[in-house]
């Protein structure tokens, strides 16, 4: 299994912007490793930096649109059947349903950084039928700093960019950080204005 998803993953990136969007879009390998690769093609100017954040954000909204129009059209009862296929398991999306039901809409922007709540937080979106505008929006503007943060990295490793998880650690912590810090205000934000109503 592990070598299959290699062969796939080495097709799609020969394939420059496409392959980069499409290896998002399926989410067989984890966003981090396909845009860190992305970096070490733009370090050999096979690409460029501006196209391969554009690229990754397309890839990376489509891929969470996809979920956002399963839970829409399918529900939970569909996901808590058919999710293990999609590598979403049971707990990821129990967690993020509580969080979106909890906390609201804005939610979806700052668990895009947040390990275990970001890979599901699209399906409770759509299960609760929330606009799509909106989730497109929010979830574009996660993923345009992601994006670029990984690609970065991805250029300044070079060679070495499959060494993305050891090097990007330290970086992310102050970023689940802030995120976590932000939510917990948009979570006091909307605590006040319920008790106002």
């Amino acid at each position: 299994m592990h070598e299959l998803v290699q062969n796939i993953f080495a097709f799609l990136v020969d394939l420059g912007y496409i392959g980069i969007a499409l290896a998002l879009m399926i989410e067989i390998i984890p966003s981090e490793i396909v845009l860190a690769y992305a970096g070490y093609l733009v370090s050999r100017e096979e690409i460029s930096f501006v196209g391969a954040v554009i690229a990754g954000t397309i890839g990376g909204t489509i891929a969470q649109l996809f979920l956002y129009w399963m839970g829409y059209y399918g529900g939970r009862p569909f996901l808590d059947k058919y999710g293990k296929y999609l590598l979403i398991k049971k707990k990821h999306l129990d967690l993020s349903e509580q969080w979106f039901n909890k906390y609201g809409p804005g939610v979806i922007f700052t668990a895009r950084f947040i390990p275990v709540v970001r890979h599901a937080i699209s399906i409770p979106a759509g299960i609760a039928k929330m606009s799509w505008k909106k989730f497109t929006f929010y979830t574009t503007c996660a993923i345009i700093p992601w994006s670029i943060f990984f690609i970065f990295l991805g250029e300044r490793l070079g060679s070495h960019w499959q060494e993305i998880d050891e090097i990007a650690r330290p970086y992310l912590r102050p970023v689940i950080i802030a995120a976590v810090v932000v939510t917990v205000i948009y979570i006091a934000v909307q605590i006040y204005r319920r008790k106002r109503r």
